[in-house]
């Protein structure tokens, strides 16, 4: 039985994500999947926080028939340990991660493949466009307030929409308007 493994948060779980374990699953017959804990992205510098927790991001993958055993990602030096308590045979990452030290001084424990990522898909790529369309969403609702403001006194203006204070609590000002992404139809 060859056994694969990966490594990565799955948080926004979308088709790339789906691609990846699909194909890492068909280079083998058992897939391992090192899902990192919130604690270990957290300590990644520049990584946002995932917005699904672990547990949340497990049941997922669990229920992913490409999946066969989920395990804790919380440390970068885990991994030839996984390879050896696993007996894994191959681990595999995306293209992005080619020829990072991270994962090549595997190659002496196992094999080491790297596939191409999904064109158009990524979870920052989602988080960008979800933003982009809060903000939209925001800066109209508020054009309509305002406009609603030169009404007479006796009606009342409508209260701002949900999320405008936690968009501002990110530094986003919901009246700058951003260029809308390319649309991926």
């Amino acid at each position: 039985m060859k056994r694969i493994l990966t490594y990565g948060t799955f948080d926004l779980l979308h088709w790339g994500h789906i691609r990846l374990l699909k194909r890492a699953k068909e280079l083998g017959d058992y897939l391992v999947v090192g899902l990192s804990t919130d604690e270990f992205n957290e300590a990644k510098p520049g990584k946002q926080p995932s917005y699904h927790p672990y547990e949340v991001r497990k049941m997922m993958l669990e229920s992913i028939r490409y999946v066969d055993l989920v395990i804790p990602e919380q440390t970068w030096e885990q991994k030839r340990l996984d390879v050896t308590v696993n007996e894994i045979d191959m681990v595999v990452m995306g293209s992005d991660w080619e020829g990072s030290p991270r994962f090549e001084y595997l190659r002496s424990h196992c094999d080491v493949a790297y596939l191409p990522r999904t064109e158009g898909t990524s979870t920052s790529e989602i988080r960008r466009d979800l933003l982009f369309e809060a903000i939209e969403y925001v800066r109209e609702d508020e054009e309509q307030a305002s406009q609603s403001q030169s009404r007479p006194a006796s009606e009342s203006p409508s209260p701002p929409p949900p999320g405008t204070a936690r968009l501002r609590s990110l530094g986003t000002d919901p009246e700058t308007r951003l260029p809308r992404p390319p649309r991926r139809d």
